[in-house]
């Protein structure tokens, strides 16, 4: 019998641990449903399982039942997971994956393989907390200079708030109550901090530094994963999804709106005067450093640096050159759609030929194409009570997240996906 023959000839009991286990690890990471469910019915296939998996943001239910068991139909064994959502974290994604090819190929029992997928559950390390903090201020700084190109001072400001919004969501991770909350809490720092700067040492433009703080808080990759939920039809988990987004969404804008008009109460207005903006050859020191700051932010391995810096770079270039490529197209909508497109198949090469997950190339190489600032842009003015410029924003979003969603659906069929993650 070969080793992967083995492995399916294991206790039902334990086939179904290890896949349990499995399914876990991969929702924690930030995988999402239509590929979950994908890569668990293929290894529990594998096993000599037949698996139904159903997923959502905040659960999954798997139901087991053995190959050869007749044409019923019947589970023998459902499970129900109830998960909060998941953060993306490349580098324990890539272990779980590497575990699960390893126990599937027979050169790991089902049982070690459940012991370390298990043990990657273990909390973060002081040093990869501090790493993620680090990555808040890194990323808000180069959002300012490579999208908003505002001046020293707004960079400065904005990794500053960055780095104290860092230690709010870490924190908030093992704080349930300042969890629920965070969102609000971080903008609402945000924004005061910015007012009460520009007030008092040094004129801000308050909007651009607020929005480049923010940035990683703004669900632009949530509001992405639901709209590509939606269109493979996984409609539960995708309005799931959307309904969280639109949620981080309010609790942003309320926390922005609410600080504004706190400081505006007790008297406290901003300067005006407005700062000679960053010198152009700023944008490619700052989006090398924006790249390093999203490794970090997704939890990358060290070996993999290389491979998130060429994709962020990828990503960015690819939308500037689509948008400059003819007049006669909206350059924003189909610059975005190019880099998905350049992107997918990219991830796809890269999951075929060295047999890792693709979303090591996908994640960080969409994260400068998400429209999630317009969403919040769009939110904020609404709130504003400027119905036109609210409901220009809104079909702006709407628009960016189908032409890049249709991006990454055609670089799939550029070049076909041959592994689920």
């Amino acid at each position: 019998m070969s080793a992967a023959g083995k492995a399916a000839q294991a206790p039902f009991d334990t086939r179904i641990a290890f896949l349990v286990e499995l399914a876990r690890r991969l929702h924690q990471y930030g995988t999402s449903a239509p590929r979950l469910e994908m890569a668990v019915a293929g290894a529990a296939q594998q096993l000599g399982v037949i698996a139904d998996v159903w997923s959502s943001p905040t659960a999954i239910i798997v139901s087991f039942a053995e190959t050869g068991r007749g044409e019923e139909g019947l589970a023998q064994v459902t499970q129900v997971i109830r998960l909060a959502p998941g953060d993306v974290n490349l580098a324990r994604l890539c272990e779980a994956d590497a575990i699960a090819d390893r126990a599937i190929a027979g050169e790991l029992g089902l049982r070690e393989g459940f012991r370390l997928l298990r043990e990657l559950g273990r909390p973060e390390t002081r040093r990869a907390q501090a790493g993620v903090v680090g990555s808040y201020g890194l990323s808000a700084a180069s959002v300012a200079a490579l999208f908003l190109h505002s001046s020293w001072a707004d960079l400065l400001v904005a990794g500053a708030i960055g780095l104290v919004i860092g230690v709010i969501t870490v924190l908030s991770a093992t704080r349930p109550r300042l969890a629920a909350a965070s969102e609000a809490i971080s903008a609402l720092v945000a924004t005061a901090g910015a007012i009460l700067v520009s007030a008092f040492v040094v004129p801000l433009a308050i909007k651009s530094v607020v929005l480049a703080a923010l940035i990683v808080l703004v669900p632009g990759m949530s509001l992405t994963t639901a709209v590509r939920e939606i269109s493979s039809q996984h409609l539960t988990s995708g309005m799931a999804r959307m309904g969280g987004a639109i949620a981080t969404l309010l609790k942003l804008t309320f926390g922005t709106v609410a600080a504004s008009q706190l400081c505006a109460a007790f008297g406290i207005h901003p300067g005006t005067y407005a700062l000679p903006p960053l010198p152009r050859w700023m944008d490619w020191p700052s989006l090398l450093v924006g790249a390093l700051g999203f490794a970090i932010l997704f939890r990358t391995a060290r070996r993999d640096w290389a491979v998130v810096v060429a994709a962020v770079f990828v990503g960015y270039l690819a939308t500037r050159w689509g948008g400059l490529l003819s007049t006669a197209i909206a350059g924003a909508p189909f610059g975005v759609f190019l880099g998905g497109l350049l992107l997918g198949a990219m991830a796809n090469l890269y999951a075929r030929y060295l047999h890792r997950p693709g979303a090591v190339v996908r994640e960080p190489g969409i994260i400068l194409l998400v429209p999630g600032s317009v969403g919040f842009r769009s939110v904020s003015y609404l709130f504003e009570r400027d119905t036109t410029l609210g409901m220009d924003s809104l079909i702006l979003l709407v628009t960016l997240l189908i032409s890049l969603v249709a991006g990454l659906l055609f670089g799939d069929l550029l070049v076909s996906p041959r592994r689920s993650l």
